[in-house]
């Protein structure tokens, strides 16, 4: 039997212009759900909500930016009058610009913030913004990491990446005990190597093969991978989980 108010949930998206941000759009929406997509380019966030369906919404904002958030929110909840799951996905690593050591202290300090910012402060402003409009109980925060935040990914040059990531585990585990007793679960999605997300789009197919080889599943992942954890995490099914690191890394980490 169809449960006709879980096919109604709202599911609002950061970082949704594309890559792993646009497959949870799509899969969310097969699974009839309303989505809102929230990016800060808006030509590219109107041409990835109209790719995936004509009733898929989207709001820009940069999740940065605390008066741009709380226009976000005022725009999302006067439309459609609440919230079922948010889904931290906005993300920036940086590496092309990361910090090295002979860097000046200025220019480090500032791909620092920045790494910080979009990567950890973003989540926190949406949560504390939309939480309040979520749905209790039943309501659904999903926080999007990495396996950086277990790895220190590529060093000095993604430490502020890394370190952002991993603080999206304890922002996950403070608001996990925070929202638990009143029917909101907080989880976080640890992806690792990824093919064709922005961060790795520009890596040839050898490249991508020889990554594959060193893991157990022998493949690379898939953005769809990340929307199938997503979609699990925010379903009536998961409701006894909380305060959690889902690796999706086919076994290049786990048990940490």
């Amino acid at each position: 039997m169809v449960d006709l108010e879980y096919k109604k949930r709202v599911v609002i998206i950061t970082g949704g212009s594309g890559g792993i941000g646009k497959a949870m759009g799509e899969a969310f929406t097969r699974s009839g759900d309303q989505v809102v997509l929230i990016a800060r380019r808006e030509d590219a966030l109107r041409s990835t909500a109209q790719a995936i369906d004509p009733e898929c919404s989207w709001q820009p904002a940069d999740v940065t930016q605390r008066e741009q958030v709380a226009t976000a929110v005022n725009a999302i909840v006067e439309k459609f009058g609440k919230i079922d799951v948010l889904i931290n996905n906005a993300g920036y690593s940086g590496y092309a610009r990361g910090t090295n050591p002979a860097m000046p202290l200025d220019q480090a300090e500032a791909v620092w913030e920045e790494a910080i910012g979009v990567n950890l402060s973003g989540a926190f402003l949406m949560t504390f913004a939309f939480a309040p409009y979520l749905r209790c109980p039943g309501g659904r925060i999903i926080n999007i990491s990495s396996d950086a935040a277990l790895t220190g990914g590529a060093g000095l040059r993604l430490a502020g990446y890394a370190a952002a990531k991993a603080g999206l585990f304890g922002l996950t585990r403070a608001l996990a005990l925070e929202y638990g007793p009143l029917g909101i679960t907080v989880n976080v999605i640890a992806p690792g190597f990824i093919a064709g997300t922005d961060m790795n789009r520009q890596l040839t197919e050898e490249i991508i093969k020889g990554i594959a080889a060193q893991l157990p599943v022998r493949r690379p992942g898939h953005v769809q991978d990340i929307a199938a954890a997503a979609l699990f995490l925010a379903s009536p099914d998961a409701g006894f989980i909380t305060g959690e690191v889902l690796n999706v890394n086919g076994g290049r980490v786990f048990g940490r």
